[in-house]
């Protein structure tokens, strides 16, 4: 992103949402009751089993389509695969799981590219559609709102004790679990209610994208350790300083956008932790919480936990408690 900062940008009045605000997808405005919300990502194996890979992966990708409150309607794979060092059978098993999340997000996978690469990764362009005015950004969150979440943290700690074969089985059982699950119900769920803002959590973590939307929305935050729902086994790993190199990355990043009251640097960690396919960070006015908590609920969404608030005062500030009324 500070990348395309320094290069000058192309002006079309219809794209409506670009990378100025770190928003989660660009929109490109059709007519003034459509607009076409897209986005690309793709990344390397974060767990060994190809299939799960590969539904990992399409959920992460679709997540930014459901964060702008837009409807997915169209996938491309991006692959790249070192065809003389696997079995292509291998790369067969995750353009599968990818397929069949796709189709659990009721899309269609219309084509897409695959390279000879030194290692495998795998992705999706996914394109999806919204109503101009009903587009939900990350930079529109107002003082006095409350912030849910919708996925439980620490998939990047978990993964990292994976790859190392020391993660507790019922730790990894539910990180995947989580990187697998669609955003698709909490989505449908916050449309429904009406919120200000929301993005989704992955590699800048809960608090790095907090920033993005406080930053965005010229407002602060405050949120409560203790009301953020952790993946068991997660505070453990932490202790023992499992922590991945993005998750420090980000850690670095915040040091003067967080004030952190009492909390220690293993639990900063896991605030920081970089997320693959995390959940729905949303910004929603007080009277509506109590709704949205219940539709999420509802629709069985991994958490519904209301985890702190939008403040006037400390623009650009995010204060993180152990605990908050």
């Amino acid at each position: 992103m500070q990348v395309l900062h320094q290069i000058p940008r192309l002006y079309d009045p219809n794209v409506i949402i670009g990378y100025e605000t770190s928003d989660d997808a660009a929109v490109y405005k059709l007519t003034d009751d459509l607009a076409v919300v897209q986005t690309v990502d793709y990344f390397t194996p974060i767990v060994d089993d190809p299939y799960t890979f590969g539904c990992i992966s399409a959920a992460n990708a679709l997540s930014d389509i459901y964060a702008m409150g837009a409807k997915p309607i169209m996938g491309l794979n991006i692959a790249g695969f070192p065809v003389d060092k696997l079995p292509l059978d291998v790369l067969v098993q995750i353009l599968q799981g990818g397929s069949d999340k796709a189709k659990e997000a009721g899309i269609t996978i219309a084509g897409g590219h695959t390279i000879d690469d030194n290692e495998p990764k795998y992705g999706m362009v996914v394109t999806g559609l919204v109503h101009p005015e009903k587009i939900i950004t990350n930079s529109d969150a107002k003082p006095g709102d409350v912030l849910i979440l919708t996925k439980p943290i620490g998939t990047g700690i978990i993964t990292t004790a994976m790859k190392e074969d020391i993660a507790p089985i019922e730790s990894a059982e539910m990180a995947i679990k989580v990187m697998s699950a669609l955003n698709k119900s909490s989505a449908e769920a916050m449309i429904k209610v009406g919120v200000n803002a929301c993005t989704d959590v992955t590699g800048f973590g809960l608090l790095g994208h907090l920033y993005e939307m406080v930053s965005g929305s010229s407002v602060g935050a405050e949120i409560s350790l203790e009301k953020v729902p952790i993946i068991d086994g997660t505070w453990k790993l932490a202790d023992d300083l499992i922590i991945p190199a993005g998750t420090m990355r980000n850690h670095e990043y915040l040091v003067e956008h967080i004030i952190w009251d009492d909390i220690s640097y293993e639990h900063q960690m896991i605030l920081c932790d970089a997320q693959t396919s995390g959940g729905l960070l949303i910004s929603v006015p007080e009277e509506k919480s109590g709704e949205l908590v219940r539709l999420l609920q509802e629709s069985n969404a991994l958490a519904s936990a209301i985890i702190g608030r939008i403040t006037e005062n400390n623009v650009g500030i995010i204060k993180v408690k152990k605990l908050i009324g």
